[in-house]
């Protein structure tokens, strides 16, 4: 996984802002990579929700996140971010989460300095934990990686609770502390974006509230502006979970009104072919694998046939 964590951090690093979009199962991961982007994070929220039916707030296990993540590293070409939530812990307990998540194969973990049960970043209610605690599992974390390569992101959600100059502070600590990358969580206008990342030393990632418009929360603005602004990468983190539930809710409804008539009705409108979901989720790699081996099964199944 070097490879990814070395990509990613070029990307960060480069002076075009990166644009990650968020992921958070086989269907979601395999669009983004088939769309051409160069990254994605997998979503905790994402994870929470689709997996577990829960909202994101504290429900989800390490082992739940731990077990999404890998399976979705196992299949993607691409640059996996992944989310650590708080680290399920103390320090100590980072560390092993560290080298769990390293070892499923992600490129990076995001680790935030609310307090356990956590929340989503754009929740009511949230409070994080001393600025000391979190630089300790910053070094927790830097410390555990056997690559030196793979990507600490350190997050804090103190712009609400604290104000944008606790925000700031925080973030400078945990750069100083060893984190690769930064994340200002839920800040409410552009100029506090541009403040954070006139007054931090690492790449900042800022999340983009597609998906979420009905409460207040970063306002909408667009990559280039970002860019302009000093933002290193931008993450879209509820795009596809809230359009693929937008989609469902718009199939189930259409699927009633069938019921209710005389008729049955496709609504090819609605729906992904047979043959599309196939393609995108690997059909012909499959196919290619059974040709490659069937000459093999059958001379040994001959073989056993002739003993």
């Amino acid at each position: 996984m070097a490879e990814k964590s070395k990509r990613l951090k070029a990307l960060l690093e480069a002076p075009e802002i990166l644009v990650i979009p968020g992921i958070y199962d086989g269907y979601s991961a395999r669009l983004v990579e088939a769309s051409g982007f160069a990254v994605a994070a997998i979503s905790g929220a994402g994870v929470s929700e689709s997996h577990l039916g829960w909202a994101d707030m504290g429900v989800m296990s390490f082992k739940d996140n731990l077990e999404a993540c890998r399976a979705i590293a196992a299949f993607s070409g691409l640059p996996l971010i992944a989310d650590g939530d708080t680290g399920y812990g103390n320090a100590t307990t980072v560390h092993f989460t560290v080298r769990a998540f390293e070892a499923a194969g992600v490129a990076a973990l995001m680790l935030e300095d609310q307090v356990w049960p956590k929340r989503c970043g754009h929740m009511d209610g949230k409070q994080v934990v001393s600025e000391a605690e979190m630089v300790q599992k910053i070094k927790a974390a830097c410390d555990a990686r056997i690559d030196d390569d793979f990507i600490i992101r350190a997050r804090t959600d103190a712009a609400g609770p604290l104000g944008l100059n606790a925000a700031i502070d925080r973030l400078n600590a945990y750069a100083e502390a060893g984190a690769d990358t930064v994340f200002a969580d839920a800040l409410l206008s552009a100029e506090d974006i541009e403040q954070v990342a006139r007054n931090v030393p690492k790449p900042l990632t800022v999340n983009m509230g597609l998906g979420i418009r009905a409460r207040p929360t970063t306002p909408l603005i667009h990559p280039a502006k970002l860019q302009a602004m000093g933002v290193a990468a931008v993450s879209y983190p509820r795009l596809l979970s809230t359009a693929a539930v937008r989609g469902m809710m718009n199939a189930m409804d259409a699927f009633k009104d069938m019921l209710g008539g005389t008729e049955a009705v496709d609504r090819p409108d609605l729906l992904v072919g047979f043959d599309e979901i196939n393609k995108l989720t690997g059909f012909d790699q499959l196919s290619d694998l059974d040709e490659t081996y069937a000459h093999d099964q059958e001379g040994s199944a001959h073989g056993h046939d002739g003993d």
